[in-house]
C-alpha cells in the first residue's frame, strides 16, 4: 500500500485521518481522545452527549418542564454541560497533545447556542468544529468568534459555492478543511439534493474533482478536503492519495471507530455490526428532519416503511373519485375516500389498525391504539432536539414555536429513537427498537478477516491497521 504521510490541517500535522462525528453519545472523548492520540483527528458530538455527576455517573437526560419551550431550555443545559464534559475527556486522554474536533448538526435545536457555550467553557481544548446537516452560513462567524478552524459538511460543490460565497470568503484563514459527505455512502443524514436520486449512486472522485476546482477558484489549494462516505481500507483509494489533481486529500471514518474498546455502544449493538449483510443499511427519509438517512433496517425502521405503506388519501368533502363514506376517530367522523381506499382501510382495520392519525399531506395512517397511544405521547413530549420537527411540529424559529403544520405520524422522535441506541445497546430486543445509524459499508464487518471470531480492536490497534493496510 501507498505510504500514509501526514498532512497539515487546521495548523497542525496530523495522519490524514479524522473520526467522523456521530451525534447523541455515539462519538464520544474517549473514542476521540484515542483517535487523536493515534495521530489522526479525533471528533467527539456535541449533540446532546452525555454528561456525568460528581462521582463519574451518568446523568440521564430526563425532562421535568410541563411545556416544549420549557423543555427546550432543559436540552440546550443538558447539550452544553455533556459537550464540555466531553471535550475535558478527549483532552484528559490526549494530555493535550492531540487534534480535537466537535461535530454539530446546523439543524440541532439551539446549535448555535450550545457551541458557543461549548467553545466559551472549553477554551483550548476544541481545535476544530465540523458542521452539517442544513447550510451552516454562520459557521465561520463563530470559528472567528472563538478563533477555533472550521470544517463545513457538504456534498457537493454546489453547496460549497453558495457558502463561500456567503459567508466563508471572509473568514477564508480559519477554514481548516471542507468534507465532503458522499450522499450515497455515509452513515446518518445524508444531503441528496431534489435533483439527486438516492437510488442512482454518483461515483464520488468526479463530484470531489468538481469540489476542488472550485476551492481552486477561491485560491483554496493547499486546503484539505475530507472524504466522507465509504471509506474502509485506504488502498482501495490509492489513486486519491497524493494526486496532484485532487490536492490534499483526508478521509474521515465514521462506521469503523463503532467497534472499536472505546467506542461507547452497546455489546448487542457491536455484535449486530459482525452480523450485518450487504443491503441491510436502508436510505430512507422517514426522519424528522426531512433529510435521507442511512440505518440499520432493522424492526424500528420496517415497523415505520410499513405504518408509511397503510396510508389513504382522504378529503373533508365528496370530491372527485373521494366519493366513499369512511368513519375515523372516536366520534367516527366521516371522510370521504377513494372506492378501493375504503377497501384497504378496512382491511386495515380487520388486522388489528384501528387507530387512524392525519397527516400534513390530507392522508391517513392506520396504526395499532398501542402505537397510536405512543405516538401521541412522543409528539407531546418533544423537547425541541430539531430547530424544526416535522413529527411534532416544534420549531424554534416561530413566535409560537410551531411550524404552523399538522404533526406528522410517518415520522418519529429522533431523540427518543437515538438515546434508547446508544443507551440501551446492550438489550438486543431495545436495539430492534432504536434507530441505529450506519454507513453502507457496515456488512463489510463480517467479511473482513481483522475482525476475525469476533475481534474487536482498540482505537490505536484500527489506526494502525488502517495505515499499514489490510
Amino acid at each position: 500500500m501507498q505510504a500514509i504521510n501526514a498532512i497539515r490541517m487546521g495548523g497542525a500535522e496530523v495522519l490524514p485521518l479524522v473520526e467522523g462525528g456521530k451525534g447523541v453519545a455515539i462519538s464520544n472523548g474517549l473514542s476521540a481522545g484515542h483517535w487523536a492520540k493515534a495521530g489522526g483527528v479525533g471528533t467527539f458530538s456535541a449533540v446532546n452527549a452525555d454528561s456525568y455527576d460528581d462521582d463519574g455517573k451518568l446523568i440521564p437526560q430526563i425532562y421535568h418542564s410541563r411545556t416544549r419551550r420549557e423543555r427546550h431550555e432543559e436540552l440546550i443545559d443538558y447539550a452544553i454541560k455533556g459537550a464540555v464534559a466531553q471535550a475535558r475527556r478527549a483532552h484528559d486522554v490526549t494530555g493535550g497533545k492531540g487534534r480535537i474536533h466537535a461535530n454539530i448538526l446546523w439543524e440541532m435545536g439551539g446549535a448555535e447556542r450550545i457551541i458557543d457555550a461549548v467553545l466559551e467553557q472549553a477554551k483550548g481544548l476544541v481545535h476544530g468544529i465540523t458542521c452539517g446537516a442544513g447550510m451552516p452560513y454562520r459557521l465561520s462567524d463563530i470559528a472567528t468568534k472563538f478563533n477555533v478552524h472550521y470544517y463545513p459538511i457538504i456534498s457537493s460543490a454546489r453547496a460549497f459555492n453558495a457558502l463561500w460565497r456567503r459567508a466563508y470568503s471572509k473568514a477564508a484563514g480559519l477554514l481548516g478543511g471542507v468534507v465532503y459527505e458522499d450522499p450515497w455512502l455515509a452513515g446518518g443524514h445524508n444531503g441528496l439534493s431534489n435533483s439527486e436520486d438516492p437510488n442512482k449512486p454518483e461515483d464520488p472522485y468526479p463530484r470531489v474533482l468538481a469540489l476542488r476546482k472550485q476551492m481552486r477558484a477561491y485560491g483554496l489549494n493547499d486546503t484539505p478536503i475530507i472524504m466522507a462516505g465509504g471509506v474502509w481500507w485506504l488502498e482501495e483509494w490509492e489513486h486519491w492519495i497524493d494526486n496532484p489533481e485532487l490536492g490534499p486529500i483526508a478521509f474521515q471514518f465514521g462506521t469503523r471507530p463503532l467497534l472499536t474498546q472505546e467506542s461507547p455502544i452497546g455489546s448487542a449493538w457491536k455484535q449486530r455490526l459482525l452480523t450485518l449483510k450487504e443491503g441491510d443499511v436502508f436510505l430512507n427519509r422517514f426522519s424528522p428532519t426531512g433529510f435521507y438517512s442511512s440505518a440499520v433496517n432493522n424492526h424500528f425502521i420496517q415497523e415505520l416503511r410499513e405504518r408509511s405503506d397503510r396510508q389513504i388519501a382522504y378529503s373533508s368533502e365528496p370530491i372527485g373519485e373521494h366519493l366513499a363514506e369512511l368513519a375515523v376517530g372516536p366520534r367516527k367522523r366521516i371522510v370521504y375516500v377513494a372506492p378501493a381506499d375504503r377497501q384497504r382501510a378496512l382491511s386495515y382495520e380487520a388486522g388489528g389498525f384501528t387507530e387512524t392519525l392525519r397527516t400534513p399531506d390530507s392522508t391517513l395512517v392506520f396504526v395499532t391504539p398501542d402505537k397510536a397511544q405512543e405516538i401521541v405521547k412522543d409528539q407531546a413530549d418533544c423537547m425541541g432536539c430539531l430547530s424544526t420537527c416535522r413529527f411534532s411540529n416544534w420549531s424554534q424559529h416561530e413566535a409560537d414555536f410551531s411550524t404552523g403544520k399538522r404533526a406528522d405520524p410517518r415520522s418519529f422522535c429522533i431523540q427518543k429513537a437515538l438515546q434508547s441506541a446508544v443507551h440501551e445497546g446492550d438489550n438486543p430486543e431495545r436495539l430492534e427498537q432504536s434507530l441505529v445509524f450506519s454507513g453502507h459499508n457496515a456488512f463489510r464487518f463480517g467479511q473482513d478477516p481483522f475482525y476475525s471470531n469476533g475481534f474487536v480492536p482498540t482505537v490505536k490497534q484500527l489506526v494502525e491497521r488502517i495505515v499499514t493496510g489490510r
